[in-house]
């Protein structure tokens, strides 16, 4: 997977999907909670687009993100890697992150560098395609009827899958929601919030988990 090469791909999917605007970025506001009176980090910020949201709320944010073309985008944004972070320690008083952690291998460096930019009692509030959604295997099929059902997939196991992206393919990475909150707690962080929302697409589905939204604070 290569972001770098997929920065135009992804602008144009972030502005021609409504998703975004109506059901991610509100469940990204709603679990971080933000203040004017504190500082924010975006962890893999894109093109920006929450840093703008929060900029109309009148709450000071900067941003991290791989690409230079789309940190070019954003207005105070850095390139760097949020595994290991160009940014000094208790920097910010919260980070979050949006449809990222997803696309990391091993998740433990990015809650543990996330904890060292925050100060002690900051926050970090994280949205994320569902585990139950990642699973190897895991996809909505429909029967001959055009019943729309869950094909469940492995998902107690670690996996990857590939996912067509423009001219190439975004990685997901799987873990269950016990190794996602475990590495979490390991890195410091005490679960505060969790939100779960079902599929927006989907609407005969609403059993079925889409998204997934935590708030944690360092202990």
């Amino acid at each position: 997977m290569d972001w770098l090469r997929l920065s135009e791909w992804w602008v144009d999917e972030v502005n021609s999907d409504p998703a975004y605007e109506e059901v991610v970025t509100p469940l990204l506001l709603a679990v971080l909670d933000p203040s004017p009176e504190n500082s924010y980090i975006d962890l893999g910020c894109g093109e920006g687009r929450v840093m703008r949201e929060l900029a109309a709320l009148g709450v000071r944010s900067h941003g991290v993100d791989l690409s230079e073309h789309l940190i070019s985008r954003t207005d105070g944004g850095v390139v760097g890697d949020i595994e290991e972070l160009p940014i000094r320690s208790g920097a910010f008083d919260g980070a979050f992150s949006v449809l990222t952690v997803e696309h990391l291998e091993d998740v433990r460096p990015f809650f543990q560098e996330a904890a060292r930019i925050v100060v002690p009692k900051g926050v970090l509030a994280v949205v994320l395609n569902h585990p139950a959604w990642t699973a190897p295997g895991s996809t909505p099929i429909e029967d001959s009827d055009g019943e729309v059902l869950w094909r469940p997939g492995e998902y107690f196991s670690s996996g990857s899958s590939d996912v067509r992206a423009g001219d190439g393919t975004v990685t997901f990475h799987h873990r269950p929601v016990s190794a996602l909150v475990n590495a979490a707690v390991d890195a410091g962080w005490w679960l505060e919030k969790m939100v779960e929302q079902p599929h927006h697409e989907l609407p005969d589905q609403t059993g079925i988990p889409r998204l997934m939204a935590c708030r944690w604070f360092l202990a």
